[in-house]
């Protein structure tokens, strides 16, 4: 089935409303069709997201095996353990902007929280509207930090240890608890770009932390669909959503006491990842320190696979949280998504919002469940 082909099908519809005989679904089977006996090819099948109500077509026909998505390097020298022209390495504390928060370490600091030097927001001012008919402006006041995660130049999340995990995840907790004080800030956005398809260009290992004076409209959405369906359903989406896949555990990467790793039915690109929290909480800084361990090894787990099996691929990690003005919500429930950069969206991506992910989300959690991460 040609590319084209695959956008026919959803008006392929003959005169006077009689449907034209679509091929048959995976596997292929004789058809039967009056004109003989067809060998059908694998059909397309549109899922819907029921967390985001977004539409995506798995691409059967065309669907990659899992390994091929493996991301080709070129060979290169070994990273450095310590780049004296680097400003995140130690000794160039002078080099970077105000520090927030530090962790130290028999050997010095262990992970410091510092404002962004070239910031999105700035911390000076208030979020004062300006309205001129259609025009809507505000002041970009808020706080954009970054988190040095670890000392070494080359020590990135999927090699460190669980303690040195667990404790970045608590430095995470801690600033979104101190941020969310701040009466401008309306959302904390923590999130980790890995290599330069997924916007990063500094190479020592970090994250970042943006408080914006705004609910970002994603943000919104996602909310007022999850207060959407527990007011038809009375319970929490994400909740649900956890409960069914553990249940029928076919796109279920990895779980523990508290969490679950998955690939969503639905998901809108290859071997896009979402961790669940099993106790329902909506935003992230309710996390005991028992959870935030627990959670430590899921991603341990989750980015050493991604890191053997795609070679390791560039990708986004982000948290998910209830806007910081709510307390808790019974709709709500927090939750990490990480996005292997490895597939591109185009045209007919931004033209309809109906994403094409050319891989089987069941043959993709398959094959992360068989990695065995390095090291």
């Amino acid at each position: 089935m040609s590319e084209v082909e695959i956008g026919d099908l959803f008006a392929s519809v003959m005169p006077m409303g009689v449907p034209v005989p679509f091929p048959c679904r995976s596997p292929p089977i004789d058809c039967g069709m009056m004109n003989g006996d067809v060998h059908c090819e694998p059909m397309p099948e549109l899922r819907q997201n029921i967390v985001t109500r977004d539409w995506v077509i798995i691409a059967t026909e065309r669907a990659r095996r899992p390994d091929a998505f493996a991301v080709p390097r070129v060979a290169t020298p070994p990273p450095l353990t310590y780049d004296p022209h680097c400003p995140f390495c130690p000794g160039r504390e002078a080099d970077t902007a105000e520090e927030h928060t530090r962790v130290d370490s028999p050997e010095g600091w262990r992970i410091r929280v510092i404002a962004n030097k070239y910031p999105a927001l700035v911390r000076e001012g208030l979020p004062m509207r300006k309205l001129n008919g259609i025009y809507r402006s505000m002041n970009a006041v808020g706080h954009h930090e970054v988190v040095i995660e670890n000392r070494r130049h080359d020590l990135h999340l999927h090699q460190a240890s669980l303690d040195e995990l667990s404790a970045l995840l608590g430095v995470y907790r801690k600033r979104y608890q101190e941020l969310r004080t701040d009466p401008r800030i309306e959302a904390v956005v923590i999130f980790r770009n890995h290599g330069a398809a997924a916007g990063t260009s500094q190479p020592h290992p970090h994250s970042q932390i943006v408080a914006t004076p705004i609910v970002p409209t994603q943000v919104r959405n996602r909310l007022e669909i999850a207060v959407r369906y527990f007011d038809e359903t009375g319970e929490c989406v994400f909740c649900r959503t956890a409960r069914d896949e553990r249940s029928v555990a076919d796109r279920v990467i990895c779980a523990n006491r508290n969490f679950v790793a998955f690939i969503p039915y639905a998901a809108l690109s290859p071997f896009h990842l979402w961790v669940f929290p099993l106790r329902h909480m909506s935003s992230f800084d309710a996390s005991t320190d028992e959870e935030l361990a627990d959670l430590a090894a899921i991603l341990r787990t989750l980015l050493g696979k991604l890191h053997a099996g795609l070679n390791d691929p560039d990708y986004n990690l982000l948290i998910r949280s209830l806007p910081v003005r709510m307390v808790q919500s019974d709709a709500f429930h927090w939750y990490i998504s990480i996005v292997p950069r490895i597939s591109i969206a185009a045209g007919f991506e931004m033209g309809s919002g109906i994403f094409i992910n050319p891989s089987i989300p069941e043959e993709s959690a398959r094959f992360l469940r068989e990695v065995t991460p390095k090291g």
